[in-house]
């Protein structure tokens, strides 16, 4: 839970206080529209999953009961409006099914690794570096893609990230690590390219 989270009062929100949840629109937007951008890859969509998560948790304030943190909650929202999205375009979508390799057992060896430390910092830092991690990202599956932004993007906790999808923590876990790895497989061939342009 964030200082600006902290600050917000539940008891404002569930009594209808309208500046308390002007502020709470303030402290969330920025978060939420990020995560629904990067699930679903567009800027119209990400706007649509913002606004229904704002109007659906102002209809649910009432009986949001503090067993999760609000900004889990919100989350959880989020989530489930991006996934209404992506299942009329994808209807085989679904994140919450527990998978055969989400056993911690699964044995999950990536393809290629790139040695990257003979690059700067800076490197990981340009906009450049930025846009192939965001490409990466679409690359993963859904069922990957949304946990990594929600553990390592948003900075949600693996309990938080489970209750935000509905998942255990060991499919949590399972997913971030395939995730994590997938996504430096699939970094290895861009910074890959970049070392021999280094070495030259």
């Amino acid at each position: 839970m964030n200082v600006l989270e902290q600050q917000l009062s539940i008891e404002a929100l569930q009594r209808g206080d309208r500046a308390e949840f002007a502020r709470m629109v303030d402290v969330f937007s920025g978060p939420l529209y990020r995560l629904a951008l990067k699930m679903l890859g567009s800027p119209q969509d990400a706007e649509d999953v913002l606004q229904n998560t704002f109007i659906k948790a102002l209809q649910n304030l009432k009986t949001f009961e503090g067993r999760s943190s609000l900004s889990t909650w919100l989350y959880r929202i989020a989530v489930n409006e991006a996934l209404m999205l992506l299942r009329k375009q994808k209807p085989e979508v679904s994140l919450t099914d527990t998978l055969p390799e989400d056993s911690e057992d699964t044995d999950y060896s990536p393809v290629e690794f790139t040695d990257w430390c003979c690059l700067p910092e800076e490197e990981f830092l340009t906009t450049e570096s930025r846009q192939a991690l965001d490409a990466s990202m679409r690359r993963l599956p859904e069922t990957l893609r949304v946990v990594f932004l929600l553990r390592d993007i948003e900075g949600l906790s693996i309990q938080e990230t489970s209750e935000a999808l509905g998942l255990t923590e060991t499919a949590v876990k399972t997913r971030l690590l395939r995730a994590r790895l997938r996504l430096r497989e699939l970094l290895s061939v861009y910074y890959g390219e970049r070392l021999p342009e280094r070495k030259g």
